[in-house]
C-alpha cells in the first residue's frame, strides 16, 4: 500500500508542527498556533509558555483568568466520541479510480493540502484519488472537533512523527489513538503504510480498528496483529 504522499522524495527535516493550523491543548497548557510554534524545539513536547511576568497582582490576576476563558473554549472531545464518529463512516467506498469520497473532497479543500502539496509537490487535484487513510483520519479528527491535537495530513509518516515530535507517541494500545502499521513489521516511522483509530486491544495479540482505504477500498473495522502496528499517536481527550 501507498505511504500516501503525492510524492516518493522524502523530506526528513519538515517540521510537523505546522499541522497544528490554530491551537493545541496539550497535558501542559495551551498553545496558539503556528506563529507561537515557530520557535518551539523541533522534537519533545510542546507546552503552554510560561505567562508572562506581571508587575502587579492585578496583571497577574489578568493574566491568569485569559488563559483560563481560552481553556474553556477547547472543545472537550472524549476517545468514545471520535470512535463512534469513526464507526460511523463504516462502509463508505472509493470509486473505481480511488477517490470519490468525502474525506479526499473535504481535505482538498482546506489550507493543509496547500501546505501539503507545496511540502510533497504534486496538486492539490492528485488528493482526489491518492490513498485516503490519513485523510480519513484527519477528516474524524476536524469534524469531532480535535484537529488541534489530533492533527491533519495525507501522508502517514509525517503525521505520525508530527505525534511523536510533540510527545504524543507511544506503543501502549489505548482506545481512541491513532494507530500506524508497517506490512513489514518494522518499527521505523519512515516504514509507516497505513493509519487507523485504535478501538480496543484484544489482549490475545490482536487489536480492532477502524480504518479507511481498506480492504477494497472502504472503512472497515478490522482486527489486526499487533506486530504489525509501529506505533501509536494519541490525541489529547478530555476524561
Amino acid at each position: 500500500m501507498a505511504k500516501h504522499r503525492l510524492t516518493t522524495t522524502p523530506k526528513t527535516h519538515y517540521l510537523a508542527r505546522i499541522i497544528l493550523g490554530t491551537s493545541i491543548a496539550l497535558a501542559g497548557g495551551i498553545v496558539a498556533g503556528p506563529a507561537a510554534l515557530a520557535d518551539a524545539p523541533a522534537h519533545g513536547p510542546i507546552s503552554a509558555p510560561p505567562a508572562e511576568s506581571a508587575n502587579t497582582a492585578q496583571n497577574v490576576s489578568v493574566v491568569k483568568t485569559a488563559a483560563e476563558a481560552k481553556a474553556e473554549k477547547q472543545p472537550r472531545v472524549t476517545a468514545q466520541q471520535v470512535l463512534d464518529l469513526a464507526s460511523q463512516q463504516i462502509g463508505i467506498s472509493e470509486n473505481a479510480q480511488g477517490g470519490g469520497t468525502k474525506f479526499q473532497s473535504w481535505y482538498m479543500s482546506t489550507e493543509r493540502a496547500k501546505e501539503t502539496t507545496a511540502r510533497d509537490g504534486g496538486r492539490i487535484r492528485d488528493y482526489a484519488n491518492a490513498p485516503w487513510c490519513a485523510m480519513f483520519v484527519s477528516w474524524v479528527g476536524e469534524h469531532a472537533g480535535i484537529r488541534p491535537t489530533m492533527g491533519w495530513d495525507a501522508y502517514t509518516v509525517t503525521h505520525a512523527k508530527w505525534f511523536k515530535e510533540n510527545g504524543h507517541w507511544g506503543t501502549t494500545p489505548k482506545p481512541g489513538a491513532v494507530v500506524y502499521f508497517d506490512w513489514q513489521r518494522g518499527k521505523d516511522l519512515d516504514g509507516i503504510d497505513h493509519v487507523g483509530f485504535l478501538k480496543k486491544d484484544n489482549g490475545d495479540g490482536t487489536i480492532t480498528t477502524i480504518e479507511g482505504n481498506t480492504g477494497n477500498g472502504k472503512v472497515e473495522q478490522r482486527v489486526r496483529p499487533t506486530s504489525q502496528v509501529v506505533g501509536y499517536g494519541y490525541p489529547a481527550y478530555s476524561e
